[in-house]
C-alpha cells in the first residue's frame, strides 16, 4: 500500500485496496448515510463490492438501509446538469441531510459528476473518490476539480472540492478494454513532458505486460504513484489554478477541441494525446520549445498505442470553434500550456499560460488534419 499526502488527504494507491473502502470512510468521510453513484459498466463489476464493504466493513454499524445507490447510464454525454439535477432530486428523496457523504465509483465523468453533486448539495458534502480507470487514478481523482457538460463546452460548470480520500486500486483495471488502459497512458505521458521525462521510460517499458493484462495490479503501483505525485505536488502548489496548475492543461486547450469535434467518439486520452503532439508543435513553430520535442512526444504517444493526428476530415476551423468555447481564454485569445521540451514546461514569466493568436494555432491544426 502507497499513500500520498501531499494535499491535506489521503490519495491510497494499493492492489486490492477495495477491502479498505470501509475503513478510509470511515476515517476520512464518518456519516449517517451513503451514497455510491457509479455508472452501469462499473456497476456490474464493483458495485455490490463496495456496498458491502461499507456495510459489513465498518465498525460503526452501518445498516442497509443507510447506504443508497445511484446508476446512471456511462459515458460524457451524461454528464450534463440535467443529471446533476436529477441525482440531486433522488437524494432529497432518500431523505439525505449533511451528514451524507458521497462515494464516486467509476471514471472520469462520474468523479466530475458525482464530486459535483457533493461539492453544491447541501452547500457542500464529502465525497470518496473511488476511480476504476487509469484516466482517472492518475488525473481526475485527485486535485478535487469537479464539474459537467454544456453546450458551450466542457467542464464549463463546476466547482473545486477537494475529496476526503483517494482509494486507487489498479487492479479494478482488469475489467477495461485495451482501448481504455491505452487512454489512460496519454495522462500519464502528460506528467512525463510537464515535470520529469523517464515516467514515459516506464510507460515503455511497461507496455507490453499492461496491454497483454499481465500488470493490471500490483505491477502498476510503481507507475500510478509517480504519475499522481506528480500531479499533486503540482496542486499542492496551485490549488485554484490561478498560476503553475496551468502545466497540467498540455495538451488540453486542443485536446478538448478535437475531443469536442469528434462528438465524443474520441476517448478523452486519445484527445489529449493528439492535443500534446499539436501544442508541442505549436510550441517549436512559436520558437518556444527545443526542435524535436513534438517528435518525441508523438513517438511516446504512438507507442502507447494512441493517436498523434486528428482523424480524417475533422475541419481545422471546427476545432478552432470548440476551443474557443473552452475556458481556456482571456480577454478573447486563446492560452496554451506549452513546453520548452521534454520534462520542463515554459510560461514562468506569464503565469504558466501563454497566449497564441488564432491564425497560428489554425496553421498547426491544418497541418494536423492534413496529416503533413
Amino acid at each position: 500500500m502507497r499513500t500520498i499526502d501531499t494535499l491535506g488527504y489521503p490519495i491510497v494507491v494499493s492492489s486490492g485496496g477495495l477491502a479498505e473502502v470501509a475503513r478510509i470512510v470511515e476515517e476520512r468521510a464518518p456519516s449517517h448515510r451513503y451514497v455510491i453513484i457509479t455508472d452501469d459498466n462499473v456497476a456490474s463489476h464493483y458495485l455490490d463490492h463496495v456496498s458491502a464493504s461499507l456495510i459489513e466493513g465498518s465498525g460503526r454499524g452501518v445498516t442497509s438501509d443507510r447506504v443508497h445507490t445511484v446508476v446512471i447510464p456511462a459515458g460524457e454525454e451524461h454528464k450534463t446538469r440535467e443529471r446533476w439535477s436529477a441525482i440531486t432530486d433522488t437524494l432529497l428523496a432518500y431523505g439525505c441531510g449533511r451528514d451524507t457523504a458521497i462515494i464516486a465509483l467509476g471514471g472520469g465523468v462520474i468523479g466530475d459528476l458525482a464530486g459535483f453533486v457533493a461539492a453544491t448539495y447541501m452547500r457542500g458534502i464529502p465525497v470518496v473518490q473511488i476511480p476504476t480507470t487509469l484516466l482517472a487514478m492518475v488525473d481526475a481523482s485527485v486535485g478535487g476539480k469537479t464539474a459537467v457538460d454544456t453546450p458551450a463546452g466542457k467542464n464549463t460548470v463546476g466547482a473545486f472540492h477537494p475529496p476526503a480520500a483517494v482509494m486507487i486500486d489498479p487492479a479494478t483495471l482488469a475489467s477495461l478494454p485495451a482501448r481504455e488502459l491505452r487512454s489512460g497512458l496519454a495522462e500519464v505521458i502528460k506528467h512525463g513532458v510537464i515535470a520529469d521525462r523517464s515516467v514515459i521510460d516506464e510507460v515503455e517499458a511497461i507496455m507490453p505486460a499492461l496491454l497483454a493484462a499481465r500488470a493490471l495490479g500490483a505491477a502498476l503501483e510503481p507507475m500510478i504513484e509517480r504519475s499522481v505525485r506528480i500531479k499533486a505536488d503540482v496542486v499542492a502548489a496551485d490549488e485554484r489554478e490561478l498560476g503553475l496548475r496551468k502545466v497540467l492543461n498540455f495538451g488540453h486547450t486542443i485536446g478538448h477541441g478535437v475531443e469536442a469535434a469528434s462528438d465524443y467518439v474520441l476517448l478523452h486520452g486519445e484527445a489529449i494525446a493528439i492535443g500534446m503532439v499539436a501544442e508541442a508543435r505549436l510550441a517549436e513553430n512559436l520558437g518556444i520549445a527545443t526542435v524535436g520535442t513534438a517528435a518525441a512526444i508523438e513517438d511516446a504517444v504512438t507507442r502507447a498505442g494512441l493517436p498523434s493526428r486528428a482523424p480524417d476530415g475533422m475541419a481545422a476551423d471546427r476545432v478552432l470553434a470548440l476551443m474557443r468555447s473552452d475556458k481556456k481564454q482571456r480577454r478573447g485569445v486563446l492560452e496554451y500550456s506549452l513546453p520548452k521540451r521534454m520534462g520542463e514546461m515554459a510560461g514562468e514569466s506569464s503565469g504558466w499560460a501563454i497566449a497564441v493568436d488564432d491564425s497560428i494555432a489554425l496553421e498547426v491544426l491544418r497541418a494536423l488534419a492534413n496529416r503533413e
